[in-house]
């Protein structure tokens, strides 16, 4: 996999949307890292703080451009004048409480914002690699205790993840009816879609997340309050889900081949889906002190009780292997924002050196280097 990352990207011209947000201000780190030149399209950051002024990823970049993916001549105008060798769409809503609030808004931005960016690249028709990005919210949860599948039915029950279900069908119609796979060779737009785990990582300020509500309680010398201790999720730290994206980015790009325009799940390694209070509970050891209390609460709107994703399909076909266990992610988490108390200063250079550790990790996992999780060894 670090072979095939290499020099894949360096010189491309990316079109990120989204890059405001959390995954997408590490993502822009990541592919300036990589040699990329980098055109973002998002709304103004979501949060305050957030990782993208934190890390002052506006330097970074070759064109900034504030704009909602539904803006049909703004994303239109935007992929004209960038010219992407690859598009990664990251632009979305993505708090799932917020989307029992906000339904309209949420399917609005998922679904319409989804197609309008596949509508830009179908009229102007110009040869490139496109990774839509949705969410393992994007299976309908039968509250099964094996992984989803790539194969599986799409469409969770709430508005979140139904948006996201939605999406992923949106993408299939695209690529199905404009940019079928048999004749790459003669429109050559390929295009994927990318499910990641339950994202965790220094600089998420996102509304409703655990590790940031968990933060916040430490930081100020409060009980953690867990709405669903029992919960459990494929926990995923930030640089993991993107080194999914960024791997497939990279297959896309060195070939024609049509097995690699689909959908794709990057998770966790098998049994790092634990519940939340074990979650927790790793911070705390990480953190040195803290407690937590069971803030659930059965009138609060439903969550699913357990999600897993199956990575078979991208550990066999893309020779993609998640590289920090539970444990680790956690720790290079409470690092990350332990990092910027102390020292209160642009976080740029400390988020650069964990992306950094995460590559090396990378390369011994690639070059057969072999650790044992709760479950199974790599």
């Amino acid at each position: 996999m670090q072979n095939l990352l290499g020099k894949a990207l360096e010189g491309k011209s990316v079109l990120l949307t989204g890059h405001t947000g959390f995954k997408g201000s590490w993502l822009c780190l990541w592919l300036h890292r990589m040699g990329a030149r980098i055109t973002g399209l998002s709304l103004e950051p979501p949060t305050d703080p957030n990782h993208f002024e934190e890390s002052k990823v506006t330097e970074l970049l070759d064109r900034h451009i504030i704009g909602d993916i539904r803006d049909e001549k703004r994303v239109l105008s935007t992929l004209r004048e960038s010219k992407p060798d690859l598009v990664l769409h990251l632009a979305a809503q993505t708090i799932v409480r917020r989307g029992y609030r906000e339904p309209l808004e949420t399917f609005s931005t998922n679904v319409m914002g989804t197609a309008t960016v596949l509508e830009a690249i179908r009229i102007t028709d110009r040869p490139c690699s496109v990774v839509m990005v949705t969410s393992d919210k994007c299976y309908d949860n039968r509250e099964q205790v094996w992984g989803y599948r790539e194969s599986d039915p799409m469409g969770e029950k709430d508005p979140y993840g139904g948006s996201k279900g939605a999406a992923e069908l949106v993408i299939r119609s695209y690529r199905d009816s404009y940019f079928p796979v048999a004749k790459i060779g003669s429109h050559g737009i390929k295009v994927a879609s990318a499910r990641a785990g339950n994202v965790i990582g220094g600089g998420d300020w996102t509304e409703d997340a655990l590790i940031v509500d968990a933060i916040e309680a430490l930081s100020n010398g409060k009980p953690i309050a867990i709405r669903n201790p029992n919960a459990f999720r494929p926990w995923n730290h930030v640089l993991q889900a993107l080194s999914g994206y960024l791997t497939l980015s990279a297959k896309l790009m060195s070939t024609d081949d049509p097995a690699y325009c689909s959908g794709w799940n990057f998770g966790p390694i098998p049994g790092n889906e634990i519940p939340v209070r074990e979650v927790v509970e790793l911070l705390l050891e990480e953190w040195g002190e803290g407690s937590w209390i069971d803030a659930s609460d059965p009138n609060a709107p439903r969550e699913a009780g357990i999600l897993r994703l199956s990575i078979d399909k991208a550990l066999w076909e893309l020779d993609w292997k998640p590289a920090w266990d539970v444990r680790e992610s956690i720790r290079q988490t409470a690092k990350w924002y332990q990092h910027r108390t102390l020292h209160n200063g642009s976080m740029r250079e400390f988020s650069l050196r964990q992306i950094e550790e995460y590559e090396e990790t990378m390369k011994r996992v690639s070059d057969g280097h072999r650790f044992t999780t709760n479950t199974r060894t790599i």
